[in-house]
């Protein structure tokens, strides 16, 4: 692997291996949403969810669609055109993946045992995650500020030998233009990851 694409996917595997199997609890035959399934860590949470024999329904807008069913989605939602919270389908699991649905407003298609989890994180955010959990159904887990457990590394080593990790890069620059980058990073609409390459 080149060092480019091996700089491109510890920080995305590890959030996306986090939110899904330690704290989403993905398995196999479960409905899984991953919104903002285009950008660096839905690019691999698709395959992940995928590898776990979860059905994958991946949000992004109309310009992503064929890559994100490229990388293994079963089903696409343009959210340009539609709201997956407005389809009356539900879902076991919801990966916020870009920290900009909230559970008030995805609550609504999740199942009745269904797992909200997201990529954003505050105190108050991680309060209100334990109350929903102790008083609903329904769980909402915002993703705590910390390193992988010993489970996940084994995972994302499992992963990564099986090829299953493979990362979607958008754009590379040099050092010189790391500015440029941080610009166009910050536009919001980035497919997979940017990388800076060191000479």
């Amino acid at each position: 692997m080149s060092f480019e694409k091996a700089a491109a996917i510890p920080l995305s595997a590890f959030t996306a291996l986090t939110c899904l199997c330690d704290l989403g609890q993905v398995k196999s035959e479960k409905k899984v949403l991953i919104n903002g399934a285009s950008g660096g860590v839905g690019t691999l949470a698709v395959p992940i969810a995928k590898s776990f024999g979860a059905e994958v329904t991946a949000v992004c807008s109309t310009g992503n669609l064929d890559l994100v069913r490229s990388i293994g989605a079963d089903r696409v939602i343009d959210y340009t055109q539609e709201d997956f919270t407005q389809k009356e389908v539900y879902y076991d699991l919801i990966f916020d993946a870009v920290g900009k649905r909230s559970f008030s407003d995805s609550k609504c298609a999740l199942s009745s045992k269904g797992i909200y989890v997201t990529t954003a994180f505050s105190p108050t955010l991680a309060l209100l995650g334990l109350w929903i959990s102790m008083t609903e159904s329904r769980k909402m887990i915002p993703m705590l500020p910390k390193g992988p457990n010993r489970n996940i590394r084994e995972l994302f080593e499992k992963l990564l030998d099986s090829g299953k990790l493979t990362p979607v890069i958008d754009r590379y620059y040099a050092l010189n233009e790391v500015p440029e980058a941080f610009r166009y990073y910050e536009k919001g609409h980035t497919r997979g990851r940017v990388v800076i390459k060191i000479y």
